[in-house]
């Protein structure tokens, strides 16, 4: 039987970054994940410079052989409505492709990888877990995503028990037609909310990709306001004509809109596996990254004593960064959200200090140091 320090199940942003700086400490880490990469993962894809810091990101040498898109200005509005260009006079977020930043940096951690394996079975013997009964660890960190065995393992209720986003989105390489087609500029991502403000839909060039989706809260109407926010975009004359609709879908939770586990015995949750995507803006990786390195000093702190009560530092490091996960507040009647969505969104201080500098870009917030 294989043994490690510990056992990391899943190994997008979170998994990786608690990886990473576990390995750095000196632990033998393995990552499983069914998966084998590089592989194809939906995601709008951009990163803020404060997850560049986090991670100790070379952008020279990441960009020397992966999209890395500098982003400038954001055009924002309500779809079918006005929109306001807002700019900044330096980079403020890079637009990448999570196949590539997902490989390099599973790559990067130094972990030992077990991939296109499964989580199959776990039990617990004593102090150890038994994972597929092949592996032996005292430490089990769920960094599987929305649907984490080890999240549905610690109780985690799918399904109407946990309102979650839902998306579809699609990113492909455009042709040299489609170039020349398509107007959105790569330094200028483009956000267009629903007039109900239940969700959003974003389109984004990253070199000669282009990503197009949209998410809301449940999939209710889903597939009819990404249809209506695909028109619009080809009506503005936004995106080329004619794209395969081969939209792919993907769930999330927001922060603080429902109560899963985040440790037990010899186990922790990691990113979206323990539901901490902004509320406001649905972004993850961030979160996700900050979750593995407050993971990773939570376990280097408590030196091998993985007990329940030893790991509620993480718990707590959690709520300090993110804050209290309350329960979402009421939701403004139809009418009030609709007349304020018209009036803010086409404020141009609003859109550029509440709507992107706050809610999307979190720029009052200091990257977390990396030890």
């Amino acid at each position: 039987m294989e043994t490690c320090d510990a056992l990391i199940i899943g190994g997008g942003p979170a998994g990786s970054s608690c990886a990473w700086q576990l390995h750095r400490h000196g632990l033998d880490v393995m990552v499983m994940d069914k998966s084998t990469f590089p592989r194809d993962k939906v995601c709008a894809g951009w990163i803020t410079p404060a997850v560049v810091e986090a991670l100790c990101l070379d952008t020279g040498d990441y960009a020397r052989q992966h999209v890395l898109q500098p982003i400038t200005a954001f055009r924002t509005g309500l779809i079918d409505g006005e929109n306001v260009e807002t700019r900044y006079p330096t980079t403020v977020s890079y637009g990448i492709r999570r196949c590539e930043l997902d490989n390099y940096l599973l790559h990067r951690s130094g972990a030992r990888l077990r991939l296109h394996q499964p989580l199959e079975s776990l039990q617990r013997d004593g102090k150890q877990w038994i994972i597929n009964d092949v592996i032996s660890t005292p430490l089990v960190i769920g960094a599987g995503g929305h649907f984490c065995p080890v999240a549905r393992f610690m109780g985690a209720k799918l399904g109407a028990a946990e309102p979650a986003i839902a998306a579809k989105e699609i990113e492909f390489e455009m042709s040299p037609a489609q170039r020349d087609d398509c107007r959105v500029r790569g330094d200028t991502p483009e956000l267009y909310f629903c007039p109900d403000l239940k969700g959003y839909g974003w389109c984004f060039r990253k070199g000669n990709y282009l990503n197009i989706g949209l998410g809301r809260e449940g999939s209710h109407l889903l597939s009819e306001q990404l249809k209506y926010f695909f028109d619009f975009l080809k009506q503005r004359g936004r995106i080329p004509q004619h794209i395969q609709d081969s939209f792919h879908g993907h769930a999330y939770l927001l922060y603080g809109h429902a109560a899963r586990k985040q440790l037990d015995d010899g186990m922790l949750l990691v990113g979206d596996a323990a539901g901490l995507a902004y509320p406001q803006s649905g972004e993850g990786i961030r979160p996700a990254v900050e979750s593995g390195l407050m993971a990773a000093a939570t376990i280097l702190a408590v030196d091998g004593d993985y007990r329940r009560e030893q790991l509620l530092g993480y718990a707590s490091r959690l709520e300090v960064r993110f804050g209290a996960a309350t329960a979402p507040s009421a939701v403004c009647p139809a009418f009030l959200r609709n007349f304020l969505a018209g009036k803010l969104l086409s404020n141009k201080w609003f859109a550029r200090h509440v709507l992107l500098n706050r809610w999307f870009l979190h720029a009052n917030k200091a990257a977390m140091q990396t030890v």
